[in-house]
């Protein structure tokens, strides 16, 4: 078998042996619905919408759907957890809230910035290769499943737990990443619309914080997410704690930050003011801007 063959192919059985490993995880103490565990059907679900999906895009030959994919897998996961679950607590309904307004609004943000920039080169060598593009949808549904995962076993755990310190903890958490991706998706936003910056990287506002602040945001909100699921979960489904971890790993370690970072050094390596940025503003993390 072709390197080109096993690669994606190995890919696609690793996505669903660590979900399968998830989805028996966090079904522990979780309602069921025709005898199978609701969380499992959820599971199930993030890899059929992407699968389906893929199907037009392939024949297509387009990634414009693919990020509006992803957030209504979200949503479609949350709304098959609560119609079979018979309901929801006061933490299921906040959970559920927090993650459909994030879903919401990155979806749609991503998705219009697509149709201005008219493609995203990160699919160019894997559109016409069925099995990579494949693939490509494939992890697309093993990351929402992952990162809904902590928030899909509170609301379908057959337990209840009232709101307390940790649910306000968690909701503070959530609020303060979810203000530092918007606020740095919008100074982005706002810069690339000047033409006067046409060609240029941006240095200002949370961007002379940190080289990455909307990933920094993203992390954050789903630190929150986990610290307001945390109480209701028991068991096994601790295990869906992973959630945030995920976030995490994929974003600096994987498809992020160095996709981002080797992309901006291409382009602008051996500019000075770029090299300056780059030795005084951390990759991620956040410290106070010096002067330039």
């Amino acid at each position: 078998m072709q390197k080109r063959t096993w690669i994606p192919l190995a890919a696609i059985a690793a996505s669903l042996i660590v979900a399968a490993g998830i989805a028996w995880a966090g079904s522990q103490d979780g309602v069921r619905a025709g005898g199978i565990p609701v969380f499992a059907l959820c599971g199930a679900a993030a890899f059929g919408v992407n699968w389906i999906a893929f199907v037009p895009a392939y024949l297509r030959q387009t990634e414009h759907f693919y990020d509006l994919t992803g957030s209504l897998t979200y949503l479609t996961l949350l709304a098959l957890a609560f119609a079979l679950s018979g309901g929801g607590s006061s933490r299921a309904w906040l959970l559920g809230a927090l993650v459909a307004i994030w879903a919401l609004r990155l979806g749609s943000f991503l998705f219009l910035r697509i149709r201005k920039e008219g493609s995203d080169d990160r699919f160019d060598r894997i559109k016409p290769s069925l099995l990579r593009f494949l693939m490509a949808w494939t992890l697309q549904g093993l990351w929402v499943f992952l990162t809904l995962s902590c928030a899909l076993a509170a609301i379908t755990s057959r337990g209840t737990t009232p709101l307390g310190g940790m649910a306000w903890l968690g909701l503070g958490v959530w609020v303060a990443g979810f203000a530092i991706e918007v606020v740095a998706d919008r100074q982005k936003r706002v810069f690339r619309s000047d033409p006067a910056h046409r060609g240029r990287f941006i240095t200002t506002g949370l961007w002379a914080w940190s080289r990455h602040p909307n990933y920094l945001g993203e992390i954050t909100l789903w630190v929150g997410i986990a610290l307001l699921a945390l109480p209701a979960l028991s068991g096994w489904q601790w295990t869906t704690l992973i959630s945030p971890v995920f976030v995490y790993v994929l974003l600096t370690r994987v498809s992020g930050i160095p996709l981002l970072e080797a992309r901006a050094d291409e382009r602008w390596g051996g500019d000075p003011e770029y090299e300056a940025y780059k030795a005084r503003t951390p990759v991620l993390f956040p410290r106070p801007p010096t002067a330039a």
